[in-house]
């Protein structure tokens, strides 16, 4: 449960300004199908694949065939009302409302229904869940549809939702702890951002007065008529929909709908529902705010708030395809400014954004370097003029048509395998924000149809408009207050735009490039065995210079090819001296690029292909990963072979990334998060230097670019004992050739090919510590858990139960009961690898005064399960969610993807995944008992707790 601006929405302008510029690594379109002529006036329709009505009462539905993930369905309620709809006596309560649909109803009494859809294999949290914004309220419902009582208990859980709550007195008064603890999760810096910026941002709208969280004192003291109130205004039929889709026939689907929601009847005198208004800016204005524990100093233009268009129309369809093109080819300008030696910010990004119902604005904003604001705005407005003054190129425009061609083509191809929830959130936005619901069979239409005829002059046309000059913006900087930081004075934001805004600009230069990534494949070598399994759907081979792969063909997904590449070795063969170094040696390379292209130029080498590929020393191993779409697969080998054979030297590049991270490690410890996390980490290893550590800015004065490529150098120039595995849709036959060309082909010199276990152990005992940081009253438990281990996949598994029953009674016990928590609780593993080994840690967030009493309810807990052993009824919802989870991954080519890694890891058989459901079926709850005593031992465990600063 949650509401829907958690952090600082000037964190989310900025942030959404920012954009990544490999997102243009796109592909090529295959032949563009016939299509049915059609007019730019024409109005776009709703497409066939979805059923859409709206019952006599006004309620709105929609229900959508799809059969992926097999035997399971998305169900939604939305209902237009959120914290914009409140009184001033109930301000908070349409997200303290939400919370209450989980604490009682007509069918279900409280806490039921969260154990009933448990016992279903639905996760509270992760599966079920809502969330309540300014304007709209939305219940998540996913189930398994392959048992009709449970489908039809889902409808009634959505109706019950929509008119059937009980918000008795004492469910009310239970819940206010529980909400109380979300809204003190939610303080801190970005809360205090939010109370400065907000009134500015919405210009002073009635949309700062009003954050889903609510005012803390609403919250302890409003009366129960007043939430109730709000339920019988609000949660009526002609201000909600339902939303139905997966593997279920439509006509059942509606009937169900029918049947469920057809009797609830609006208001005899209903209040009338209005968007509030947002007015136009009407000088320039700008705000300074420092706060000590702002990690990031950043800068934020934004523009006057205009209408958001309807975009009703074929015609509109093609502006808002313009509208982007402009804002990828800005931003992948923006982006490559950060490639200089002495980048003008460290980040940075611009775009036309939505904002509330009914407004967008066109915004800059960036992260700032350690010369501050004055670059970061001069190159951003720099950019932005000389776009709009002497537009794109031609070269711009056609890379930028082709990949979005290519990206509508991968859509298109992936109509059928794409996953409910992702077609189920299109509905959503269709009901909220009016968002077209064609079809991606028509907008593919669209897409061909309309990508090829435009011209430069449309885009430039678009440039020219949707690119701001001037006006009356809002400039906003947020920054330390105590690092060293120097904030702007007063005006200054201003006069540097207004001054970066008269500096003359030059046309932008088209570096010439080549046309593909290698001018001619390297020498192949050959496949020298081939064998089959025939029950895992797996060729194995072995090629010529010893390099193994394993492929797995599917079709999973029709356009989507996964590569991985392992090794052992990794860090622990670095001595100490170099381990720094070696941590950030692949990040480093990657930055660089490979061969004479940058990684800005390999983005544009590859527009029209949607391919990629990069290298990675880990702690015990290392890696390639690498991923394409099914005509890419030999643009992702191209990479592969290149990323091991010729990475690029740049000082230039080099000497930009170490300056960026110089100056995220500056500012990261005022995070009171990242103290407790240097704490824990302090703790558990103490004295033992080849634990990594939170860097300090001088840390990276150790980076010396020379150094750093010979480290990556020494493991990664050979391809040594290398085993690739793939999987996606491709065929042996497809891929023999390319195999042959830019695998067998990678040079395999000696080199050492085994890790090292380099002694590293955490502390043994009880430890406990407390550190302070932090304005804000509010704390954080850190338990953690360690200790060797019997390596198995029964042990594991033993494990992974415990801590999912652990979350089921912390959320029964520390939430629910004592209300002196909102979210927490376990997560952990067991590795093989350097040594047998587990790690288990509690994360418990709560007020400073209830410390106490979260840790005597964690450990009562451990103790009952260490005692009596775990309840059956809790062990059987664990196994439903992980049957549904593993009936849903074999079917995901991630899925196997990560169970070939893991029985290469574990000198396993992957042919074990096959056997799992039985594993599962045969874990007993008594048998977790000599698992807690075993992985939760109350004599060995690490405890830090965060207090706020004294």
């Amino acid at each position: 449960m949650k509401s829907g601006l958690s952090v600082a929405l000037f964190r989310r302008a900025v942030l959404a300004a920012l954009f990544t510029a490999s997102s243009l690594a796109l592909a090529a379109t295959a032949a563009v199908p016939a299509t049915a002529a059609f007019k730019l006036s024409d109005p776009i329709p709703v497409g066939p694949q979805v059923m859409l009505g709206k019952l006599p009462n006004g309620l709105t539905y929609y229900v959508q065939k799809n059969a992926r993930p097999e035997n399971r369905l998305e169900l939604r309620l939305i209902v237009k009302a959120g914290s914009m709809q409140e009184d001033e006596d109930q301000q908070g309560l349409a997200h303290f409302l939400e919370h209450m649909a989980f604490n009682g109803s007509t069918h279900f009494k409280r806490n039921e229904l969260v154990s009933y859809l448990q016992s279903v294999g639905v996760k509270f949290g992760a599966d079920l869940n809502a969330s309540t914004s300014f304007n709209e309220t939305i219940y998540i419902l996913p189930l398994p549809s392959d048992k009709p009582e449970v489908v039809q208990q889902g409808f009634q859980v959505l109706e019950d939702w929509a008119h059937g709550l009980s918000l008795n007195d004492a469910d009310i008064d239970s819940e206010r702890g529980i909400v109380l603890e979300e809204l003190r999760m939610g303080k801190g810096v970005d809360d205090r951002v939010n109370k400065v910026l907000l009134p500015k941002l919405f210009n002073g709208s009635l949309y700062a007065q009003r954050l889903p969280i609510g005012q803390e004192a609403v919250l302890k003291n409003f009366k129960y008529e007043a939430i109730r109130r709000f339920y019988r205004d609000w949660y009526r039929p002609d201000l909600m929909a339902v939303v139905v889709v997966g593997d279920i026939e439509p006509a059942r689907a509606r009937a169900l709908i029918e049947q469920h929601f057809g009797m609830l009847k609006n208001p005899p005198h209903a209040r009338p529902h209005q968007y509030a208004k947002i007015a136009a800016r009407v000088k320039p204005e700008e705000v300074v705010y420092t706060d000590k524990e702002i990690a990031n100093n950043s800068v934020l233009i934004r523009y006057p708030v205009v209408p958001a268009p309807q975009g009703r129309t074929v015609g509109d369809y093609r502006q808002k395809l313009l509208e982007n093109m402009v804002t990828t080819l800005l931003n992948m300008r923006l982006y490559e400014l950060t490639q200089q030696a002495n980048p003008p910010y460290l980040q940075a990004g611009a775009g036309m954004n939505g904002i509330v119902h009914g407004y967008r604005s066109f915004s800059a904003g960036a992260l700032l370097g350690k010369d501050g604001v004055q670059p970061a705005i001069q190159a951003m407005l720099q950019e932005s003029r000389r776009a709009r003054q002497f537009g794109f190129s031609e070269a711009e425009l056609e890379r930028v048509k082709k990949g979005m061609l290519r990206n509508y083509e991968r859509l298109y191809n992936e109509r059928d395998k794409s996953d409910s929830a992702v077609y189920a959130a299109e509905l959503i936005r269709n009901f909220l924000e009016q968002e077209t619901i064609p079809g991606i069979a028509a907008e593919y239409r669209y897409a061909q149809a309309l990508i090829p005829e435009i011209t430069l002059a449309d885009l430039n046309a678009v440039a020219r408009t949707q690119l701001p000059d001037g006006g009356s913006k809002l400039m906003v900087y947020t920054g330390s207050a105590g690092s060293g930081s120097t904030a702007p004075k007063a005006g200054e934001l201003l006069a540097l735009a207004a001054a970066a805004e008269k500096r003359d600009v030059a046309a932008q230069e088209e570096k010439p490039l080549a046309r593909q990534l290698m001018a001619q494949p390297p020498k192949a070598g050959s496949i020298v065995s081939e064998s089959r399994d025939d029950v895992l759907g797996l060729t194995r081979l072995e090629l010529s210079n010893g390099v193994k792969v394993v492929l797995k063909p599917t079709d999973f997904n029709n356009d989507q090819v996964i590569l991985t590449g392992l090794r052992f070795g990794g860090w622990s063969l670095f001595a100490d001296d170099d381990l720094f170094s070696a941590r950030y040696a692949s990040s480093i390379v990657s930055q660089m690029g490979v061969q004479e292209f940058t990684p800005a130029d390999i983005v544009k080498v590859l527009a029209g292909k949607t391919a990629g590929a990069g290298a990675s020393i880990g702690g015990v191993n290392e890696s390639v990963n690498g991923g394409s779409g099914s005509a890419d697969i030999e643009s992702m080998l191209q990479l592969v072979h290149l990323n091991l054979t010729a990475p690029r030297k740049d000082a230039t590049i080099f000497e930009s990334f170490v300056a960026r991270q110089r100056e995220l490690a500056r500012n990261n410890l005022a995070r009171p998060e990242a103290v407790l996390e240097d704490a824990v980490t302090a703790t558990l290893y103490p004295q033992q230097p080849r634990v990594p550590r939170a860097p300090k800015p001088a840390d990276f004065d150790q980076l010396q670019l020379d150094k750093v490529l010979g480290l990556y150098h020494s493991r990664m120039s050979s391809a040594r004992d290398f085993t690739f595995f793939m999987t996606g849709s491709f065929t042996v036959e497809q891929v023999r050739p390319l195999l042959a060309t830019y695998l067998a082909s990678l040079p395999v010199d000696e080199i050492a090919v085994a890790f090292r276990d380099d002694g590293v152990r955490p502390v043994r005992g009880v430890v406990k510590r407390e550190v302070y940081a932090g304005s804000e009253p509010k704390s954080t438990i850190s338990l953690t858990f360690t200790g060797e281990a019997q390596f198995s996949l029964r042990e594991r598994m033993r494990l992974q139960a415990l801590i999912e029953v652990m979350n089921i009674k912390l959320i029964e016990v520390l939430r629910e009961k004592m209300g002196v928590m909102y979210s927490g609780g376990l997560r952990g593993n067991m590795e093989r690898l350097p040594y047998p080994h587990f790690t288990v840690t509690a994360t418990l967030p709560c007020a400073p005064e209830n410390v106490d009493k979260v840790l005597a309810a964690v450990f009562a807990e451990i103790a009952t399960i260490a005692d009596k052993g775990v309840e059956e009824a809790d062990l059987q919802k664990v196994k439903a969610a992980w049957m549904k989870n593993y009936r849903k991954g074999l079917r995901e080519n991630g899925y196997w993807m990560a169970v070939l890694m893991n029985a290469y890891f574990n000198q396993g058989d992957p042919a074990d995944v096959l056997t799992y459901p039985q594993r599962v079926e045969a874990l007993t709850a008594a048998e977790l008992k000599d698992s807690a005593r075993s992985y939760l031992n109350p004599q060995n465990y690490v405890q830090v707790v965060l207090y706020p600063q004294k």
